[in-house]
C-alpha cells in the first residue's frame, strides 16, 4: 500500500544497535538476540537489511563505542548508512538506498526507542513508506533522572501508539519478531 511508485519490496532496518547505545539499555540481551534472529530471517526470505549506525560528537566514527554490537554481524553486500540525527532519513542517503532497491516497506529495529526509533518511524511514514515496528525488538536506556519515564514504559508506550498509526495510504503498525512475515503485503 505504500505511496512511493514501483516500491514492492520489504526491508529491515536495524538501528544503532551500537556498544556504547545500548550498554545499558533495557533488556539488552533478549534485544540483541531478538535482532539478530530477525536479521537472520530476513536474510532467509532474501529480504534486504539495511544498518543504519549513529555518529556524532558523542559516538565518535571509528570508535569502540561507535561499533555495532559483536552479537550482529553486517555483510559486505547490506548497505550501511551512517548517520547524524536521529531521524534515519535526515541528512543521509537512506532514502536514495531504498530507492535504489525498490523498498517501500519496512520493519524497523533498534534503539533508542524514544530518540531514534520514533523519529525514523515518523521519517519513513511521512515520506509514503509502510512502517511496521517490531514490538519487542527495540530498546532505550533508564532516562528517569531527567523525567523521562521508566524504559519499559517508553517501549511500552511507543508500541501502543504506533499500533494504531494511520497515514493516508500507507500501513503502519506493530509485530512480534516472531510474527513478522516479510513477504505478507501488510
Amino acid at each position: 500500500m505504500t505511496t512511493l511508485a514501483n516500491r514492492p519490496n520489504t526491508a529491515l532496518l536495524v538501528v544503532d544497535m551500537q556498544v556504547d547505545v545500548v550498554a545499558q539499555a533495557y533488556r539488552r540481551n533478549d534485544v540483541v538476540a531478538t535482532v539478530a534472529a530477525l536479521v537472520e530471517k530476513a536474510r532467509g526470505a532474501g529480504v534486504d537489511v539495511v544498518w543504519v549506525q549513529h555518529q556524532g560528537e558523542e559516538l565518535p566514527r571509528g570508535s569502540d563505542g561507535w561499533r555495532y554490537v559483536p552479537e550482529l554481524a553486517r555483510r559486505d553486500a547490506e548497505p550501511l548508512v551512517p548517520k547524524e540525527y536521529s531521524d534515519a532519513f535526515e541528512g543521509t542517503d537512506l532514502e536514495a538506498v531504498l530507492a535504489g532497491r525498490g523498498i517501500g516497506r519496512f520493519f524497523l529495529a533498534g534503539a533508542q526507542t524514544d530518540e531514534c526509533i520514533r523519529s525514523t518511524l515518523h521519517g519513513g511514514i511521512t515520506r509514503g513508506y509502510d512502517v511496521t515496528l517490531v514490538a519487542d525488538a527495540h530498546t532505550t536506556e533508564d532516562l528517569t533522572e531527567w523525567g523521562a519515564p521508566p524504559p519499559e514504559l517508553v517501549v511500552a508506550h511507543t508500541n501502543l501508539y504506533w499500533q494504531y498509526h494511520k497515514a493516508p495510504g500507507r500501513t503502519a503498525g506493530t509485530v512480534n519478531a516472531a510474527d513478522v512475515d516479510f513477504a505478507s503485503p501488510s
